[in-house]
């Protein structure tokens, strides 16, 4: 079972929807013209469009896998005080005097752009459940390291 922040379900959803919905009637629509053109065997549009077939049907499965296991989190019955999912935590590294924000996600919803990092990764494993003012290990491939929270603010 995966949890998923309403708006990371929403967007797998519509993921899906576009790919059902508008990709995959176009994957089909090419191999039907590629089919049209003759002999299959030297036929590269037609194996190109196999191809983006296969791929997107295994896309489309792998979401609907993804939304059949998930659970929208409601973030009112998580505590306010510790770091769990959803949470948006400001760290410093001890070694380094680095200060960092997270926002700690499922790994589906992951975006080190968007400041969003895995539960599951080394640094969102370290964090959870600890409190403010709390020191952590973090045993990461590039070594080991301590941390420090400094802020939790909850979604």
């Amino acid at each position: 079972m995966e949890y998923l922040s309403k708006e990371g379900y929403d967007k797998i959803a519509a993921e899906l929807n576009n790919l059902i919905n508008v990709e995959y009637p176009k994957i089909k629509d090419a191999l039907s013209e590629a089919r049209a053109q003759g002999d299959l065997s030297e036929n590269f549009e037609y194996r190109a469009a196999k191809r983006a077939q296969a791929k997107t049907i295994s896309r489309i499965r792998f979401l609907q896998n993804v939304l059949n296991y998930a659970r929208v989190i409601d973030t009112d019955n998580l505590p306010k005080d510790q770091v769990t999912l959803l949470s948006k935590v400001e760290f410093t590294n001890l070694a380094t005097g680095t200060r960092m924000t997270y926002t700690i996600v499922s790994p589906h919803e992951m975006n080190l752009q968007e400041g969003k990092i895995s539960l599951k990764s080394p640094i969102g494993q370290a964090l959870m459940g600890k409190k403010a003012g709390e020191e952590a290990e973090v045993h990461a491939p590039a070594g080991t390291f301590r941390i420090r929270i400094e802020r939790i603010e909850s979604e």
